[in-house]
């Protein structure tokens, strides 16, 4: 089979190319959500487009129409050329990556309506993806890593499906963090139970295996802790940021 239309894959490949950043959108889920919440997608293939625009009808309706527009068929063996893991969906496309500059304008604006959430120095890309995903859910204001991991590196934003586009997502030094009292969780800390979270709250998370750094630890002005049965060592970090998102909404924070 020969692809109708070749226009779409020698632009993939000049935009993923070229000099400006772009995000891989993995999936139908991922480019669903990205259109959801504005994100600027030049193009988008599919190696089914009737069934894309099927899972359109049933799942999300209000983004059919533009999803008509945007996707263009292509083989499987083309659309399996262009990403380096193709999803069962069949279904990707390149969006623009939003500025640094508009992510940390909105990090930094204050007063906040909803806290920040920082991973401080995360090494696994599924659960910052899985994070930015419960983050956008709650209607955080961004979430930020600290250290190497790239919070936008394809894995995450794959884990996310496509929600970073529904909240500012940055990597940043300590010193960098956006304004705001810190709570950092450690099982050290007061129970969380008998707080209230600000909705201008920085809330830090450790990393996976060895918890706060020291840097980190340093500027926390207060030390957090979830509930936890004696013995069990920890909870997985999308786990405790997904506790902790939940214990400020029902305090009295949004949604």
């Amino acid at each position: 089979m020969t692809d109708p239309v070749p226009d779409p894959v020698r632009a993939w490949r000049r935009l993923a190319d070229g000099p400006t950043p772009t995000v891989l959108l993995d999936g139908f889920h991922a480019l669903k959500h990205a259109v959801r919440f504005g994100a600027e997608v030049p193009v988008a293939v599919t190696a089914d487009r009737g069934a894309a625009l099927a899972l359109a009808e049933e799942l999300a309706p209000d983004v059919r129409d533009t999803l008509d527009a945007l996707l263009t068929e292509v083989s499987r063996d083309t659309y399996a050329a262009l990403v380096p893991r193709p999803h069962p969906t069949a279904v990707a496309a390149l969006a623009l990556r939003p500025s640094r500059e508009a992510n940390l304008r909105a990090l930094e604006h204050t007063p906040r309506g909803a806290p920040v959430v920082v991973l401080d120095q995360p090494r696994n890309l599924g659960n910052a993806g899985a994070v930015i995903r419960l983050a956008a859910g709650f209607g955080a204001t961004g979430v930020v890593t600290t250290g190497t991991l790239d919070p936008w590196h394809p894995t995450v934003v794959r884990g996310g499906a496509g929600l970073h586009f529904a909240t500012a997502v940055e990597r940043l030094a300590v010193d960098e963090l956006p304004p705001g009292p810190l709570f950092a969780l450690d099982p050290e800390g007061e129970d969380i139970r008998g707080l209230k979270l600000p909705d201008d709250a920085v809330l830090a998370f450790g990393s996976e295996r060895s918890g706060l750094s020291a840097e980190l630890r340093e500027r926390t002005d207060h030390l957090v802790a979830l509930p936890m049965r004696p013995q069990v060592s920890s909870y997985n970090l999308a786990t405790s940021v997904a506790m902790t998102l939940y214990h400020w909404s029902a305090t009295g924070g949004a949604p």
